[in-house]
């Protein structure tokens, strides 16, 4: 029998091993990418329109924003006020709660190619949308609506009770309490789950092939076709012609995605401190 101090000793390495070596396997990645890319960044790969000569990837950036925005947009709402009801209102015991739960997270493991070729065959053809933004960022919502579900509500389970039961005693009613008492207090809970959610789109590569498309142009409208940075970048490296541009394209997604999650970061720092009267 191991004694509980050496049982003790032996997780603690354990944990201590298992945090050097992820932060090892990340440095290593990160640098390799900053190493092969940032000496490949140059102005012409900034210039608003995309040719064989420049291969610009404004155009891609642009489209990636826009992507992000739209898929949020429609998966953000539908996504918390689903946990709200989940959380606050549906019976605790409820089977159609444990369905909805089952699902989301079966949902979450599925491939992000099914997600691709549900909106080709649905979006893109069923509806008649096209290989467009608007195609893409309909089945991006749908492939991120179960992640910003979980973390929402387990952010929301996360608020005490003490909170509604004050809010309860002092006259207001569950409505009022859910909006003004725990929504803002598990907001930094649920703004985790969107930045994860973020960090999914901007690297979706195979479900945007199969419903945005590749064309590298800033769309006109939701009905044309685009392509992403990282559609963008798959693209350039399997002609074999610019892995270097390629690398300069990994520089940029690297930037924006560190970019979103500082923001969040400070962002759900700062409604915090607000919520809970910090300064």
């Amino acid at each position: 029998m191991i004694s509980q101090k050496k049982e003790a000793v032996l997780i603690k390495i354990l944990v201590y091993s298992g945090t050097v070596l992820t932060l090892a396997i990340l440095v290593s990645v990160v640098g390799y990418i900053l190493f092969k890319g940032i000496p490949n960044i140059s102005p012409k790969l900034f210039e608003w329109k995309y040719t064989t000569e420049n291969v610009s990837l404004f155009p891609a950036l642009i489209n990636t924003l826009l992507m992000t925005f739209l898929a949020l947009l429609f998966a953000a709402p539908l996504g918390i006020f689903a946990a709200v009801y989940l959380t606050e209102y549906a019976r605790k015991n409820n089977r159609l709660v444990k369905l909805v739960r089952i699902t989301a997270e079966t949902l979450s493991g599925i491939p992000s190619i099914i997600y691709g070729l549900f909106g080709l065959l649905f979006f893109v053809t069923a509806l008649k949308l096209r290989m467009s933004l608007l195609s893409g960022a309909l089945t991006l919502s749908i492939m991120i609506l179960p992640l910003i579900m979980r973390t929402t509500e387990e952010a929301l389970i996360a608020v005490p009770v003490e909170f509604r039961e004050g809010s309860y005693g002092l006259g207001a009613g569950r409505l009022r309490t859910v909006f003004k008492v725990v929504i803002p207090s598990a907001t930094p809970g649920i703004l985790s789950g969107i930045i994860l959610s973020i960090g999914r789109i901007v690297g979706e590569t195979a479900a945007l092939i199969y419903t945005a498309g590749t064309v590298a142009e800033i769309p006109g409208s939701l009905f044309d076709s685009v392509r992403t940075l990282s559609v963008h970048m798959y693209a350039l490296s399997s002609e074999g012609f610019y892995i270097n541009e390629a690398y300069a394209t990994a520089v940029v997604l690297l930037v924006i995605v560190a970019g979103i999650n500082i923001l969040s970061a400070y962002v759900a720092k700062r409604i915090g401190r607000r919520t809970y009267g910090k300064n």
